[in-house]
């Protein structure tokens, strides 16, 4: 085999490697769009089925018992609230720390990091207390904040990467035509780290939209996200997984949409957080 042989047989098998895995994580999403169109008795068949008379019965039941769109609405606010809210913050911050580094800016960046690895779930009852205190369960507003401060740790990371490319010289230059630190920041940071920035928030979007630990516990029927739509299919006579596929792919197709068509900017945001 020549040397040209074994590289396009490299490339081959990387390819064929590439395509399994895309398939296996996309079969989960194809099987529940699947039985989202069966009935229960047939989306609980074993051996389970491929081919079926497909019925929209699901997804009717779904339209007539919950406000579809009411949910829908809560997740889009609160996932780009919660971004909006967290840029705010981060490119000021993740500014400060890229031309002003010190030898504590990398641990500083690594302490936020590591606040991620916090369980969720050991902080639920002071933040519950608090918002129960100010009035703010089941509000919209205290998902802002709290989805605000679940993803300001990677999204200072990524920006602090992608501000470290921008040349010192040029802010240099703006310093010496009289630039403040807010016209620095607006008119010529910001403008040229732009596609960083888009892709970061895209991504955060992302990553809010699918948060369910604390839509589930902080809200209900006012301010109740896709997410918490999906959980209130659960019941204790057991899951009814067509009903539960059908509201499923409902709250996933939004999110699944808006992903395809702004991959290249999710996939340039997220190698980017993830090489630096």
């Amino acid at each position: 085999m020549t040397d040209r042989q074994k590289k396009q047989f490299l490339n081959n098998l990387s390819t064929f490697g590439a395509w399994t895995v895309a398939i296996l994580f996309f079969f989960p999403i194809f099987w529940m769009f699947l039985t989202s169109f069966k009935s229960e008795l047939q989306a609980i068949a074993v051996p389970p089925l491929f081919v079926f008379e497909p019925t929209v019965e699901n997804y009717v039941l779904v339209e007539e018992r919950t406000d579809y769109l009411k949910f829908a609405w809560n997740s889009v606010v609160t996932s780009i609230g919660g971004t909006l809210l967290a840029m705010l913050i981060a490119i000021p911050s993740a500014y400060a720390m890229a031309f002003n580094t010190t030898r504590w800016t990398k641990d500083i960046l690594l302490w936020m990091l590591s606040t991620k690895m916090l369980p969720a779930v050991g902080v639920l009852l002071p933040i519950y207390l608090i918002c129960q205190k100010f009035g703010l369960l089941d509000t919209k507003t205290a998902l802002v904040v709290i989805y605000a401060m679940i993803n300001l740790p990677i999204i200072m990371l990524i920006l602090f990467n992608y501000f470290k490319e921008i040349p010192k010289e040029i802010l240099e230059a703006s310093r010496m035509d009289g630039a403040s630190t807010y016209g620095e920041i607006t008119q010529v940071v910001m403008p040229l780290a732009w596609g960083g920035i888009a892709s970061t928030a895209l991504l955060s979007v992302v990553l809010l939209w699918n948060e369910a630990f604390w839509s589930i516990n902080l809200t209900s029927s006012n301010a109740g996200t896709l997410v918490a739509l999906v959980a209130s299919f659960s019941s204790p006579e057991g899951l009814f997984w067509a009903k539960l596929s059908a509201v499923s792919t409902l709250a996933c197709a939004p999110i699944v949409i808006f992903g395809w068509l702004t991959q290249k900017q999710l996939v340039q945001g997220l190698t980017f957080g993830a090489v630096k």
